[in-house]
């Protein structure tokens, strides 16, 4: 049995961890704050089922917090930290960039010192697609890319949180992958997200809002798929030492937002009444990425088509209106 603690385990991404952690027979210490930038009763539910496990130790703690993070990682036998927390969105992040420069730099530097402080030497951090920025180029976007077209706080912070764990590994020998993930979706997904959305408001006969002409293209990835990622990649760290690298994580194909809206369309079998909206600031006209290193390093394969994800994304709201924000 190995004890992980996730950060943000309450969340989309953290939540689906968790749950297969545990299902693996792992203990889980869940650290996540329940922050208001979308119901909290959401990341209640999100957890609900785990709440009578044994091995799911629930803390509710703001990364900002360095004296209760201490309290956490002095008391636990803690094999691996698994850091998703963070404030997310590219849009939130340029109206509000310093709490962006607050929660998700200074709080994995505080997640990085105690792990300095207590010899913990293995992470998993979560980055993000949006460090790859604006790239008019055709290219699939690789690992080794030079990062100098970030056009988001978020993304900024993001790439901070990297260079850090870098920057750790290279001075007190931490195993570190940095694991950059591309617009995941699926059960569970934040109710401010695309897919969600366009979900919720297509139900509900509500016009959605489509930024562009719909040409901008994204690389989907379906949690299942993300969650496989990540269990490979704590796998990989079992098994390795000192070692650093990024990986990119996606569904490895692009499709174009008019085509999603079509998938969507199709599967809730109703038409979208739709508000044509210039592209907002921050906004990336495509995300393509390169999975060759994940496949190589973890043996990383994503098996669920957007069209397969998308029913499974519509099964699960459907079974869980009520719940939603």
């Amino acid at each position: 049995m190995q004890t992980y603690l996730i950060t943000g385990g309450a969340g989309f991404i953290g939540s689906h961890l968790c749950a297969a952690l545990l299902k693996q027979g792992n203990r889980v210490i869940n650290i996540d704050n329940f922050d208001p930038f979308y119901d909290p009763l959401i990341k209640h539910n999100n957890i609900r089922h785990l709440a009578d496990n044994q091995n799911h130790i629930l803390r509710k703690i703001d990364l900002r917090d360095r004296e209760k993070l201490n309290e956490v990682f002095q008391s636990e036998p803690i094999d691996m930290v698994v850091h998703l927390a963070g404030m997310a969105g590219v849009r939130p992040s340029i109206e509000n960039p310093i709490l962006y420069e607050e929660v998700n730099i200074k709080g994995t530097m505080n997640i990085l010192e105690c792990m300095k402080t207590f010899g913990i030497k293995k992470l998993i951090f979560a980055s993000s697609s949006s460090v790859y920025g604006n790239r008019p180029e055709p290219a699939d976007f690789t690992e080794d890319m030079a990062l100098n077209k970030m056009i988001s706080p978020y993304a900024i912070t993001k790439k901070a949180g990297e260079d850090f764990c870098y920057l750790y590994h290279k001075l007190y020998d931490l195993t570190v992958l940095a694991l950059r993930f591309f617009t995941v979706y699926g059960p569970g997904q934040r109710p401010d997200l695309a897919i969600h959305k366009f979900v919720q408001l297509i139900d509900n006969h509500l016009p959605i809002p489509l930024y562009g002409d719909g040409s901008s293209m994204r690389d989907y990835s379906y949690i299942g798929d993300i969650i496989n990622g990540i269990t490979q990649a704590a796998n990989y760290l079992h098994q390795h030492k000192e070692v650093f690298e990024v990986i990119n994580l996606s569904g490895n194909r692009s499709i174009s937002l008019k085509n999603l809206l079509h998938i969507i369309e199709e599967t809730l079998q109703q038409k979208a009444i739709v508000n044509q909206l210039p592209m907002q600031p921050g906004d990336v006209e495509a995300t393509r990425a390169s999975i060759a290193k994940a496949q190589r390093l973890l043996h990383y394969e994503p098996q669920t088509t957007i069209e397969e994800g998308i029913r499974q994304f519509v099964a699960w709201y459907k079974n869980n209106k009520n719940n939603h924000a």
